[in-house]
């Protein structure tokens, strides 16, 4: 499809590319992942003052307005350097769950710090039981003296190590697959009857295993309506879909782009591998794959920003693709790089490995065939 960004979008886009390229060289990658929390807490801080934490939040509540498409151009270009700082987990998704749901008390108390880089948030959705249904909770909220008990576990909770604000979904009422009865609740991540197991994840970022044990929460924690919790996790989810597609199609240029200059420098029986015909309809085919993706994921970003009645569809047909263009770009990138592709020195698996994480976030490119199919 057509699609241009427009003046603002483009130098957005140009200023994160710019400091990707001079921030996230593979050595400086591996190094901040290597080390304590994960990220560079003096990059998060950049990006507030750059204004990306502000990016997706309405102007009354202190940002700049943006939607999906503001998001992408960020993501796609984040997706290029395989940048660590949580964005999606705090702000794409903890602070897609605050500026859908949140009183104005409590935007007002936790947004200005979540800006301002000096908060972040974690969604806490997944269950262990779950696979990929969003609507799958037995993590329970009771009513008790006019506030909630928590009791329950979630599993790969992005940004759970150092995030300062969990948002957890609890089911107050139903059955475990009910989509009614879910409540979005904002618990402080040091409250007491919390127990957190962190460890690093494969594509070198960071995820957390949280149990609550009769963890008290007050009635004002929660977000939007007591049980009405989840159509803001849906829309939430189709945004993170959106942002790591963006991402994928990130790291797939990468690809691409450099196994066609390995190939044109690598010489066999006296010729360059790119002179061979059949590792050039291997290209050719990867080009089309990731074009084919970067297509859909425009189509996928302006339908949601538009509001679309076809929105949803096309977010599944994007995840889909995404999950099997990704791995079919990434093997092959490997395949033409020989055993070096998968070594840590050469950063081609190291997109491998990002990409192989995106397909499983949020519901795998088979998952989301059936739901297209249904």
């Amino acid at each position: 499809m057509n699609f241009n960004y427009s003046e603002e979008q483009q130098l957005l886009k140009d200023s994160v590319e710019r400091f990707v390229d001079e921030n996230y060289s593979l050595e400086a990658r591996i190094k901040l992942a290597d080390a304590e929390p994960g990220f560079s807490k003096a990059h998060w801080q950049s990006m507030a003052e750059l204004g990306w934490l502000a990016l997706p939040f309405s102007e009354s509540d202190g940002g700049f307005g943006g939607t999906q498409v503001e998001t992408m151009a960020l993501m796609e270009s984040f997706g290029k350097g395989l940048v660590l700082e949580p964005y999606l987990a705090s702000i794409v998704m903890g602070g897609g769950v605050l500026k859908r749901g949140a009183s104005a008390k409590q935007k007002a108390a936790l947004l200005p710090r979540v800006i301002d880089g000096s908060a972040q948030l974690a969604l806490a959705y997944a269950e262990e039981q779950a696979r990929f249904d969003l609507e799958d909770v037995v993590t329970a909220a009771k009513a008790d003296a006019g506030g909630f008990i928590l009791n329950g576990v979630k599993s790969v909770v992005q940004n759970g190590a150092t995030a300062t604000h969990l948002i957890v979904s609890a089911r107050t009422s139903g059955g475990q697959v009910d989509s009614n009865g879910i409540t979005l609740l904002l618990v402080d991540a040091k409250a007491s009857g919390i127990k957190r197991y962190d460890y690093p994840t494969v594509d070198g970022l960071r995820a957390s295993e949280i149990t609550f044990k009769d963890v008290q929460v007050s009635a004002d924690a929660v977000i939007g309506e007591v049980g009405k919790g989840f159509a803001i996790l849906q829309a939430v989810a189709n945004d993170a879909i959106l942002a790591l597609s963006a991402e994928a199609v990130g790291a797939m240029e990468v690809l691409y782009k450099d196994t066609v200059e390995y190939t044109q420098q690598r010489q066999q029986f006296g010729h360059a591998l790119s002179e061979f015909q059949v590792l050039q309809h291997r290209m050719v085919e990867m080009f089309m794959e990731y074009e084919q993706c970067k297509s859909l994921l425009y189509r996928a970003t302006m339908e949601t920003a538009n509001g679309s009645e076809t929105a949803q569809r096309t977010i599944h047909a994007l995840k889909h693709l995404v999950g099997r263009a990704g791995t079919f770009i990434a093997e092959n990138a490997v395949q033409l790089h020989g055993g070096m592709g998968m070594t840590e020195e050469l950063r081609i698996g190291h997109y491998f490995k990002r990409l192989l994480v995106i397909d499983m976030q949020f519901g795998n490119g088979d998952h989301h065939l059936q739901k297209f199919a249904a």
